[in-house]
């Protein structure tokens, strides 16, 4: 499928400059992936950055023990500053990005995310906007991490998820999906869970958490 330079107006007009909207259209890489897809794994050599239309990602770091921890998600009109990070150090990827909704995006090549910089005010400032906010979220992870215990922490993730996803208080997931966003195994999540329950803050079903 190919973007109408009107699609990328419609989009980008009073973000960023006639100009870069058109070398916008001329250069980027349209994609669709469905929920579950992988957009990048660690080692693999980052040739393009992403920027979303629609849907979202979740970025996650993985340790030695192949354990993931979620970092941060990225939506609408959002790009990866750990992606912006490799392509500027030319080094390969340190992070997974998977699809959380069902995601339209476009794919920047690197050569053209340096050259911007130079030329364009709106993309300088929108590289610095995306690092901002990656380190924003990524304090809130080690604040969450640092002095919040386990069962608030997967009280939050399952309101950010419900949020991420429009899903008007209804998260359709597994446990095995929670526990590797937040580096635990699946039996102390399916606890912690029946915990909250108890307590009415959600109600379980099969592969579905209603918050309460």
């Amino acid at each position: 499928m190919t973007l109408t330079l009107d699609f990328f107006q419609d989009k980008f007009s009073g973000f960023f400059e006639q100009d870069l909207i058109k070398e916008l259209h001329d250069c980027a890489i349209y994609m669709e992936m469905d929920s579950g897809d992988y957009l990048m794994k660690p080692g693999g050599y980052i040739k393009h950055i992403p920027i979303v239309l629609s849907g979202s990602l979740k970025i996650m770091r993985q340790d030695t023990d192949a354990k993931e921890v979620l970092l941060y998600y990225i939506g609408g009109l959002d790009s990866c500053a750990m992606s912006l990070t490799c392509c500027q150090a030319g080094s390969v990827s340190e992070i997974i990005a998977q699809v959380e909704e069902s995601v339209k995006l476009i794919l920047i090549p690197n050569e053209k995310v340096n050259e911007w910089m130079c030329q364009y005010d709106s993309w300088k400032g929108f590289v610095f906007s995306t690092y901002q906010k990656r380190f924003e979220n990524m304090l809130e992870t080690i604040d969450s991490i640092a002095f919040n215990k386990l069962d608030q922490r997967l009280l939050d993730l399952i309101k950010k998820k419900i949020e991420i996803t429009g899903g008007q208080r209804i998260l359709y997931s597994t446990h095995e999906e929670l526990a590797n966003e937040l580096a635990t195994s699946r039996e102390v999540v399916s606890r912690l869970l029946k915990q909250l329950e108890k307590i009415d803050k959600v109600k379980l079903s099969r592969n579905k958490i209603e918050l309460l």
